[in-house]
């Protein structure tokens, strides 16, 4: 082949690949504007604000779960965010379904302090533990002090959970919701402080 034929194939294969990746990050979309909490709502105890870029959790042994619910309800879908939570019991719910006063139905993906089982996969008010990461694996991924990346994929049900770039669980054919709410969580009788920021979602065919 002519040399800049290949060249000009290069270069326009490039120019793709570049286009696909943009018009991918431009899909995925902010759910936190950073100094609000629209498209949120609180339900339970504790207290839910927005601070420094941040969504902040704040409770004191409270009676109730302190939830804080997106206003939105998404089907197939990747969520990714960054947490901050050195104490106490705190997680993500997806495809939630809310029960008054305080109770998140479905499936939980683990956040807070080593030794919680982050980046494992709960489901409340129903199985329990569907997988949950060892003491040795969260020792060696998370950071007790700094910022988590955590990436959740939900398709059908298929659900797979990465916490700082490594997959910490997977489940497939799950016969959970199809489709719900998304919900951060404090845990009742806890002291503790949670911080979330970078929540964004791309939804999915």
């Amino acid at each position: 082949m002519n040399r800049l034929v290949l060249v000009a194939l290069m270069s326009a294969t490039l120019v793709c690949n570049l286009g696909a990746t943009s018009a991918q990050e431009r899909a995925w979309k902010p759910l936190f504007d950073g100094q609000t909490l629209a498209g949120w709502h609180a339900v339970g105890d504790g207290k839910w604000a927005a601070e420094d870029g941040q969504i902040v959790g704040r409770a004191n042994n409270e009676k109730l779960y302190g939830l804080l619910v997106s206003d939105w309800s998404f089907g197939d879908f990747s969520l990714r965010l960054k947490f901050r939570c050195a104490t106490g019991d705190s997680g993500v719910y997806i495809r939630t379904l809310l029960r008054p006063p305080d109770q998140a139905h479905g499936l939980q993906v683990q956040v807070g302090p080593p030794g919680s089982g982050v980046g494992g996969i709960y489901e409340s008010y129903g199985r329990g533990w569907l997988v949950k990461p060892t003491a040795e694996q969260e020792q060696a991924l998370v950071k007790p002090d700094d910022w988590n990346a955590v990436t959740i994929t939900a398709k059908a049900g298929d659900v797979a959970v990465e916490v700082n770039g490594t997959q910490t669980a997977a489940i497939k054919g799950d016969p959970s919701r199809p489709e719900g709410q998304l919900a951060l969580q404090m845990h009742s009788g806890t002291a503790m402080e949670v911080r979330f920021k970078n929540i964004e979602v791309l939804e999915t065919p």
